[in-house]
């Protein structure tokens, strides 16, 4: 059974506004690592937005691990965004506070208010995340403020601090568009082993086609909010990038 079960999903930012989403339906199954490509303004974000309804469903329905997405009511989101996990294109750390307190924040939704006021989390929080910090290569940066890092290690932040909620899916939006080739890459890789390490899903919005083609075992094509191609990486080609791609303003 999948994961994540999107059926004939419509969205648009106001009632009167443009569709962005237009019937969209996919699944995403348990070892998947699967990209949404297509040109700006495709709708790619508004989807990633969706699955945590961080972006309300105009109709259609979102299935997360047996969970309705769409009707779920808005007391219980905590919980559902708990167990979705979010890596950032700008990599939404908070500048201030020192790389430790950044990813201890992924324990924010499991932590009572008075606790995360004075940072008193449990001692195996700080355990985990120090594991994780190792195995994004950042162990002896644990006291540097965030805004002292390199874009390349601010993001293997944001890969740490999303694992640390434990998620059963990943959400990445954009997670190497502010990333030089190089870094990019070594950023997938870690996504992508990570992922399979800790057993967890990943949905993820990419702007560059040779990254997905190279780390992602399926994708969705889209354009001007239609799908227009749902399937494994080996059967996507030329022919059909360039009708994904061709209404791209260059």
């Amino acid at each position: 059974m999948p994961i994540l079960e999107v059926r004939d999903l419509c969205a648009r930012y106001t009632r009167s506004g443009p569709e962005i989403l237009k019937d969209i339906s996919f699944d995403v199954e348990a070892d998947d690592f699967f990209a949404i490509i297509g040109p700006s303004g495709a709708g790619k974000s508004t989807l990633i937005r969706c699955i945590n309804r961080l972006v309300a469903a105009r109709s259609g329905s979102i299935t997360f691990d047996g969970r309705s997405v769409t009707s779920l009511p808005a007391r219980e989101l905590r919980s559902l965004r708990r167990d979705i996990g979010m890596i950032f294109q700008e990599f939404n750390l908070i500048d201030r506070m020192s790389v430790m307190d950044n990813v201890l924040s992924g324990r924010l939704g499991y932590t009572g208010n008075l606790r995360t006021l004075f940072r008193a989390f449990p001692r195996t929080d700080v355990q985990r995340a120090l594991e994780m910090l190792h195995r994004v290569g950042l162990e002896e940066h644990v006291d540097k403020r965030a805004d002292e890092l390199s874009g390349g290690q601010r993001q293997r932040v944001g890969i740490a601090r999303a694992l640390m909620q434990g998620p059963k899916l990943l959400l990445l939006d954009e997670p190497t568009s502010a990333l030089d080739p190089k870094i990019s890459r070594e950023v997938m890789g870690l996504i992508k082993n990570m992922a399979q390490e800790f057993a967890v899903p990943c949905l993820c919005n990419i702007h560059d086609v040779n990254l997905a083609m190279e780390f992602c075992n399926k994708m969705i094509g889209l354009q001007d909010g239609v799908k227009m191609f749902d399937g494994p990486t080996a059967e996507m080609d030329q022919a059909k990038l360039d009708e994904i791609y061709a209404m791209e303003v260059l």
